[in-house]
């Protein structure tokens, strides 16, 4: 039986995932051995096939829209670091003071606004750094199915973009989706306990 460390030592590139993710080495260990795990033909990286035994992605109504968001610019694999950077943006948010960062660090993957900007690209399809009402219409669709009518779909979604939309263009901007979110606590519902 080896220790954690010897173990770690298979991780490529270690010492900067965790600066970059904020991981501690045992989380990445856990990580990495899912990784590992998804990528049964041991390729040393996941394809969208890969993520397609996660069981928990298959019943999430955005699961395609999430599994995209690991392969960024037409990618079609993902490497352990880029597996863990996105996963990062779920760890919880440490406790520690804000005002005790490093201010010539980068931001956290797993701050307030990492979290609202991994978000956004979950409906911003095309990338123009708009929400549209189409697009806010098909993240309706696939969340609640065919349990409310097109109808009363396009009149959720034609609400819900008119109230964010502060400059009046019909579509909803970052930082209009940021603001519409600033009472929400993101931080506790984009985290998952696991990944400290």
């Amino acid at each position: 039986m080896g220790s954690c460390s010897s173990h770690a030592a298979v991780i490529p590139d270690l010492d900067n995932i965790r600066r970059e993710t904020g991981f501690s080495q045992a989380s990445l260990l856990r990580l990495y051995h899912r990784f590992r795990a998804l990528d049964r033909n041991n390729k040393g990286y996941l394809s969208h096939t890969d993520f397609q035994q996660i069981g928990a992605l298959a019943v999430n109504p955005l699961g395609d829209r999430i599994v995209d968001s690991f392969f960024p610019d037409g990618n079609h694999q993902v490497d352990f670091s880029g597996f863990v950077r996105v996963l990062a943006h779920f760890r919880p948010v440490d406790e520690e003071d804000p005002g005790m960062r490093d201010p010539k660090q980068p931001e956290p993957l797993n701050s307030r606004m990492n979290k609202l900007r991994f978000a956004f690209q979950l409906y911003d399809l095309d990338r123009d750094g708009k929400i549209s009402r189409h697009e806010m219409l098909q993240v309706l669709r696939l969340m609640v199915g065919v349990q409310v009518t097109e109808e009363q779909l396009e009149s959720i979604a034609d609400r819900t973009v008119q109230e964010a939309d502060e400059d009046g263009d019909g579509a909803v901007s970052f930082l209009e989706f940021a603001k519409s979110l600033e009472k929400m606590n993101v931080e506790q519902k984009m985290s998952i306990r696991v990944l400290k």
